[in-house]
């Protein structure tokens, strides 16, 4: 794995990118979507991070990121703190069919930020296929407090969105 910031040994330029969020929001289906393309179903919470490098085609060539999937459980969270550490950017995600995922966003964002300055984040709103949604697009403020992009998403129906172009 290259350095964060460093050309990879295929010369793709690599980026450490930190998903933090509640248990439940739907990190790792985001991640394991993107990357084998299947659609996990069942529920399982991630014990410390894992790590999976996921590459992009953008419209400047390949980009690799090196995605820090982070446990969003406290009793799993060990040395949370530690897993930021030289992050370059980050996902914010919440459930939108889960008031308290949304509510508990400031405190990711102001954990995001005591470990890793300035860093392009973005806010994902996901599960906006499921019909019980408790998050209304309307309510969701907090990006604009912070100047973050903020994207509804749905890890069941595959998107993706524009984070490189905040890179440096």
């Amino acid at each position: 794995m290259a350095l964060p910031g460093q050309q990879t040994p295929d010369n793709v330029p690599s980026f450490k990118l930190v998903i933090v969020g509640d248990g439940g929001t739907g990190k790792t289906t985001f991640v394991k979507r993107h990357l084998t393309g299947e659609f996990e179903k069942k529920y399982e919470p991630t014990i410390g991070v894992e790590v999976h490098p996921l590459d992009f085609f953008t419209n400047c060539g390949k980009i690799r990121f090196y995605c820090w999937d982070t446990a969003g459980q406290e009793k799993f969270g060990g040395l949370r703190d530690g897993y930021y550490i030289h992050g370059q950017c980050a996902i914010i995600m919440f459930d939108v069919t889960a008031r308290l995922t949304y509510k508990n966003v400031p405190t990711w964002h102001r954990d995001l930020c005591r470990v890793c300055e300035n860093i392009p984040i973005v806010l994902c709103g996901n599960k906006v296929d499921v019909k019980n949604r408790q998050v209304k697009a309307k309510q969701v403020t907090f990006h604009r407090k912070k100047n973050l992009q903020y994207y509804e998403i749905s890890a069941k129906r595959i998107q993706t969105f524009i984070l490189w172009s905040h890179l440096p």
